[in-house]
């Protein structure tokens, strides 16, 4: 193409916040002990950098670079991530499981008329995982907050939990097993539609 697509900052905007989402949600899940949610993390981390690459190659494949974000918010996200908040308090701090204002960011996606049929399919399929994840995500922390029957003993996931933090700390995983920390792809935002 000789011009400069219109929507190539909508590509731009939804590659640089799906590679950082990845980052920040595979940290979490490197963080908590809840392995349901450790779970609905690791997917939706995995879709959301695939998303990231996905919209970076096609960027590529149009005849133009990825512009990076910015990496402040980045820099929040991952600190709370990684923090000793409970998994609760993240999803709220994510703004997950938070009643929606009725207003979907996806709805003007496809009103571009100048969408070629490669980015609109693209676009599609993003579209349809973003909101599967998004019910992932909210059923992941609707569940945090009734209690579960524990597998050892009939606690509850509370009192389990409890249990674990007065014992010794367990030794760190090996690098051999342990998730990739760099992995790129978000729940706690949508990009804006903003042209470079």
């Amino acid at each position: 193409m000789s011009d400069k697509p219109s929507y190539l900052g909508l590509l731009n905007a939804i590659a640089v916040a799906e590679g950082q989402a990845g980052r920040y949600l595979t940290a979490w899940a490197d963080t908590t002990d809840d392995e349901q949610v450790r779970e609905v993390l690791r997917f939706v981390a995995l879709r959301e950098a695939e998303h990231g690459l996905a919209f970076e190659k096609r960027v590529v494949e149009l005849g133009y670079s990825l512009r990076p974000g910015d990496e402040t918010e980045l820099q929040y996200k991952m600190e709370l991530a990684q923090s000793d908040r409970s998994d609760r308090e993240k999803f709220e701090a994510f703004g997950i499981g938070q009643p929606i204002d009725g207003n979907d960011v996806f709805t003007n996606m496809f009103a571009n008329p100048d969408l070629d049929p490669v980015t609109g399919g693209l676009l599609g399929r993003y579209i349809a995982e973003e909101r599967d994840s998004g019910r992932r995500l909210n059923a992941c922390c609707e569940a945090l907050s009734k209690p579960r029957r524990s597998r050892a003993k009939g606690t509850t996931s509370k009192t389990a939990n409890k249990k674990k933090t007065t014992a010794k700390p367990a030794a760190k995983k090996s690098a051999a097993t342990a998730p990739p920390s760099g992995a790129r792809g978000g729940r706690a935002r949508q990009p804006a539609a903003r042209r470079p």
